[in-house]
């Protein structure tokens, strides 16, 4: 049998340039070797905009149109709405009961979300238990491995450490301790240099029309110590050369000997990295609009998801309820 995999994406917002890089790219080649469980987050996503949820519908089958057009298939992987399959609130809840609220408190994504997003009240119950919910979400269908980033890695320890504690009170192992499967490709920072984010509007869509890709790359930030057009470039320190090295590996060691002679300008660097996004883009564009256009079959597809999905997690549900002695019928 081949080890499982769960993943997930919040569908807050159009799908931009990280989550393809970040995660849809890797999906791609994990769903050759794991048996993977790729899931719509959207309780995940209404933790943090339960204040506007009217165009959840909508995005998520954007999203999903997203992820088929990018590579993943539903002949070799579940793709799934996390609200449709119930278990994942019935597990939280029993995962509550034994989470001490010190583990959640020393959180540092919890922390760091509430310092700098000032736009939402994220100063909820809902939003402090998160975490509980993802080892949830991870646990129900006894996951081997979690693909994450290192800024997600305390993440997973607090659901192996809610693993550990539910094995040892139960004295059964229930729950594997999922390990981590690092992304191999580093994060990909937004186009102001800080990280890329919907809150701070600084990323390029899937989806983005080629004109307003010339746009934003246009606006980039570059070397802030290369004044002049014959000042020495500082590559390695340039957000523009990091994503060459992303989306053009074989064009990136030029780039970086013709900024470090003056030999190329920050504006034509910038418009020769517009031109391969774009070109990059286009047959991932081209998928999306068709699949677009029979959004039945996108429906179809989380249907199918969903029932594997849902026989999973019942099983684990149904092993749960037993160890805590909560019975459907008495």
């Amino acid at each position: 049998m081949r080890k499982k995999i769960l993943s997930g994406m919040r569908p807050t917002g159009k799908l931009h340039l990280g989550h393809l890089v970040g995660t849809l790219d890797n999906w791609v080649g994990l769903q050759e070797e794991y048996d993977c469980f790729f899931m719509v987050a959207d309780w995940h996503a209404l933790m943090s905009e339960y204040e506007n949820p009217a165009q959840m519908g909508d995005t998520i089958i954007d999203n999903v149109a997203d992820w088929l057009a990018c590579g993943i298939s539903p002949q070799k992987a579940s793709l799934f709405i996390q609200s449709q399959v119930p278990s994942h609130l019935e597990l939280y809840m029993f995962l509550s009961l034994l989470t001490p609220l010190g583990w959640l408190e020393r959180c540092p994504t919890y922390k760091e979300q509430l310092r700098e997003i000032k736009n939402r009240d994220l100063k909820t119950y809902a939003f402090l238990g998160y975490p509980v919910l993802q080892a949830a979400d991870i646990l129900l269908y006894k996951s081997d491995i979690v693909p994450v980033g290192e800024d997600q890695l305390p993440h997973l320890e607090l659901t192996r450490e809610i693993a550990r504690k539910f094995n040892s009170i139960y004295k059964k192992k229930t729950f594997p301790e999922p390990q981590a499967l690092l992304d191999k490709v580093s994060r990909l920072r937004g186009l102001d240099g800080r990280k890329m984010s919907k809150s701070y509007s600084n990323y390029i869509n899937i989806s983005e029309e080629p004109d307003e890709i010339r746009k934003k790359i246009k606006d980039m930030f570059t070397d802030p110590a290369r004044i002049k057009l014959n000042d020495p470039g500082h590559p390695d320190k340039c957000n523009v050369h990091s994503y060459y090295a992303v989306f053009a590996p074989q064009r990136a060691p030029q780039i970086d000997q013709l900024c470090r002679k003056a030999q190329i300008g920050c504006t034509q660097c910038k418009k020769e990295l517009a031109e391969i996004l774009i070109a990059h883009l286009a047959p991932v564009q081209k998928k999306r609009k068709a699949l677009l256009q029979d959004k039945g079959y996108i429906r179809d597809v989380l249907h199918q998801g969903k029932e594997k999905a849902s026989a999973v997690a019942q099983e684990t549900i149904v092993s749960v309820r037993k160890l805590l002695q909560v019975h459907y019928e008495l």
